[in-house]
């Protein structure tokens, strides 16, 4: 039996290796985002406003739109603008009017913002440490060739879904 069977309780086998590998990347986010999640609230910081900002120090003093941060987050987080007003709040973000056009309105992090940051950038690296590096480089590079190859897999799914999935009807008792 397999740690994630162990883990979820599952007397049966899984349906296939495919589904009992993307059950074990749900259990492994799950499992990894709760402990980043509790590590960054020693920083009073969730990871969605740890992510925006990484991304923001990455852009550098000319800053990004909403929807360019947007599309550059790992999880996507459906309303920026008030993630955005929330971090402004704290004085981690700054918005001002982009130099070639008044009507774009762009995001910096502050200087309390990259201070922030840079007093998370030691401890994240051990904390990062202690969650994979007892895999070894080697290990790790494979994961990341992995997962990337996963990532891959999924543009040859065909759109929309429905083509290849065939409904179950549920019978309406309501007639």
């Amino acid at each position: 039996m397999s740690l994630l069977a162990q883990e979820l309780k599952q007397n049966r086998p899984f349906r296939s290796l495919e589904e009992e590998a993307l059950l074990n990347l749900a259990r492994t986010f799950e499992v990894s985002n709760t402990r980043l999640g509790e590590f960054l609230r020693q920083f009073d910081l969730t990871y969605t406003q740890y992510n925006v900002l990484r991304i923001l120090r990455g852009a550098g003093e000319s800053g990004l739109k909403c929807s360019e941060v947007s599309s550059r987050m790992v999880n996507h987080d459906p309303d920026v603008t008030r993630l955005m007003d929330r971090l402004e709040r704290r004085g981690w973000v700054v918005r001002k009017r982009s130099n070639t056009d008044r009507r774009v309105v762009l995001v910096a992090i502050s200087p309390t913002g990259i201070a922030l940051l840079a007093g998370i950038d030691v401890p994240l690296a051990q904390f990062l440490a202690g969650l994979g590096g007892h895999m070894g480089p080697e290990r790790l590079r494979q994961l990341i060739s992995l997962l990337e190859d996963w990532r891959r897999g999924q543009a040859a799914i065909p759109a929309p879904l429905a083509e290849i999935v065939t409904p179950v009807r549920v019978p309406d008792d309501r007639r």
